[in-house]
């Protein structure tokens, strides 16, 4: 599909891939330093081409193609450019689909608009990440220097943390109360996860106010969970939210 753009209002291009066809509209959100190119958004994309679904996926503000600095970027940034995006090139109802801190995000933005929300689908989410994911030598040293830089297992480019998304991760936290969310959630995780701990997705099903909740834990699954068979489990929990719906 060819990328389209979107300016934000204040003239950042948003890019964007939309398919159209019958809803709801599937929103993939990808994780922190990756974009819409990534392998499980390809392969879901693929899966709505073929079912005639429609599909949005997409780039925050500074990754991938979309205009403006990474460094800019804060969870707060991210979720309002997702809804910029949402608000003007979809209708209807939507299921959000989150990978890693996507999955905070999917919150974030089934929170905003939750009228539209018709099921949320957590890829090893990692909501609260900056509580859980941050000790206090990590804390100190963006107090003092405004960032971190760590070596990425993912990229050749090193994994920038910003106090600013620190910040904004902080003033957005959600498993310390229950989450207003009345959609059926369904959350995979794999337990051999070296970056984010199955167990968040209990916590977050727990937190849930829904009751139509389901974990789905893979035992030798890893972060990405990005093999032949992790991605054919994710597009079949996607195909079976959207026919009970």
């Amino acid at each position: 599909m060819n990328t389209d753009r979107l300016p934000r209002p204040d003239g950042v291009p948003l890019a964007y891939a939309h398919r159209e066809g019958v809803g709801p509209t599937i929103i993939f959100l990808p994780g922190y330093m990756s974009d819409m190119t990534g392998g499980k958004a390809l392969a879901l994309d693929g899966w709505a081409e073929k079912a005639g679904r429609a599909m949005l996926r997409l780039d925050y503000s500074g990754c991938g193609a979309s205009g403006g600095r990474f460094e800019d970027g804060t969870l707060a940034v991210w979720r309002d450019d997702v809804l910029h995006l949402v608000d003007a090139l979809t209708e209807g109802p939507l299921i959000l689909v989150g990978s890693s801190m996507g999955g905070w995000l999917m919150l974030l933005v089934a929170l905003a608009r939750p009228e539209r929300i018709a099921g949320i689908v957590g890829i090893a989410a990692a909501p609260d990440f900056t509580r859980w994911g941050f000790g206090e030598a990590d804390k100190a040293r963006l107090l003092r220097d405004g960032r971190i830089e760590e070596p990425s297992a993912y990229s050749d480019a090193p994994y920038v943390t910003t106090l600013g998304f620190w910040e904004s991760g902080e003033a957005n936290l959600l498993l310390d109360r229950e989450i207003a969310l009345d959609c059926p959630a369904r959350l995979l995780h794999g337990q051999a996860d070296a970056d984010v701990p199955w167990e968040i997705s209990l916590r977050l099903a727990s937190a849930l106010r829904s009751a139509d909740v389901q974990t789905i834990l893979v035992k030798d699954g890893d972060h990405r969970l990005s093999r032949d068979g992790d991605i054919a489990l994710l597009i079949a929990t996607v195909a079976r939210l959207i026919e009970a719906g």
